[in-house]
């Protein structure tokens, strides 16, 4: 068992943990350029860019600590890596870069407060133990009510236009993501990092046609754009895979589940400082629902809360 009690280390890791998570919206948004259609990077450079420099960092961390991946004939952890690699990085990855060439950091990480709630939708289903409560089904209307705040009227009205599409596919990604928890809630026991690694490679792989469908032409890249990408494979990508398993191993799951409502605070912070965005009342009231519908989902009786 995890003792209740939380150091100041324990708080100064989350913290850090939440900052480079974070970190990867603000990196998108300057690897794309956003709001410059004609320079950065191409979304296909990015994703193949920021996955394989993430499994080389995941293979040396793993080599040093003489661990292995698992065997090609265990074909159940395989199936599991495989999912994890197309709904936990590929997928995700892609749609949210793809929508920061129109969207800002700050609002693209509001919708990852949401995956809580569709993976209660999913759990429900899939597992006995995570059977939801009629007031977990309040929490989860109350969810996707604040979702529709945050999409907003206006860009309902206007489906064609490139911000509401945008936000479908990060309404895409957050369903992607939990997607992927319950993939890593049914998958056998693997240990972190050789489980990060072998996703993250796969991933890697899988995205590298992706890039080859761009022609280097076409590219109207800057030396800050590339350094975002090495920004993005080295810490959202590897390092805080590194310190996700240290957190685990000092406290616990539930206590890192906190990180979901971290990141968009500390991506809004950042949004602000380093270019100037601001979130309209709309959209906190939208967060707000978020969390609320996320508490009630959770703690609304009956069935195993999932951390």
């Amino acid at each position: 068992m995890k003792p209740a009690g939380r150091t100041l280390a324990d708080w100064g890791l989350f913290w850090l943990l939440s900052l480079v998570w974070a970190g990867a919206y603000m990196l998108t948004r300057m690897a794309v350029d956003k709001g410059h259609a004609d320079v950065g990077l191409p979304a296909e450079w990015v994703i193949s860019g920021r996955l394989t420099i993430g499994a080389v960092a995941l293979w040396c961390v793993m080599l040093a600590r003489r661990q292995h991946l698992p065997p090609l004939t265990d074909r159940r952890r395989w199936t599991a890596i495989v999912g994890m690699a197309l709904v936990g990085s590929v997928i995700p990855f892609f749609l949210i870069t793809i929508a920061q060439e129109t969207v800002n950091s700050s609002l693209a990480a509001l919708y990852t407060a949401a995956v809580p709630i569709f993976v209660a939708i999913g759990a429900h289903f899939m597992f006995r133990d995570e059977r939801m409560s009629a007031g977990s089904v309040v929490g989860v209307l109350i969810g996707f009510g604040g979702v529709a705040l945050l999409f907003g009227p206006e860009a309902m009205k206007g489906l064609g236009s490139a911000s509401a599409v945008a936000q479908l596919m990060l309404v895409g990604a957050t369903m992607a993501y939990a997607t992927s928890s319950l993939i890593a809630r049914g998958a056998p026991l693997m240990s972190a990092i050789p489980f990060a690694t072998a996703f993250v490679s796969v991933a890697a792989v899988v995205s590298w046609p992706l890039a080859l469908m761009v022609e280097p032409a076409d590219v109207n890249a800057d030396w800050d754009n590339w350094l975002a990408v090495v920004g993005l494979g080295l810490g959202p990508t590897a390092f805080a895979q590194a310190l996700y398993m240290l957190l685990i191993a000092r406290t616990s799951a539930t206590f890192l589940s906190l990180t979901g409502y971290a990141i968009p605070v500390v991506a809004a912070v950042l949004g602000f400082v380093f270019f100037g965005e601001l979130q309209s009342w709309q959209s906190l009231g939208a967060f707000a629902m978020i969390l609320g519908g996320v508490w009630l989902a959770r703690h609304g009786g009956g069935g195993r809360k999932t951390a």
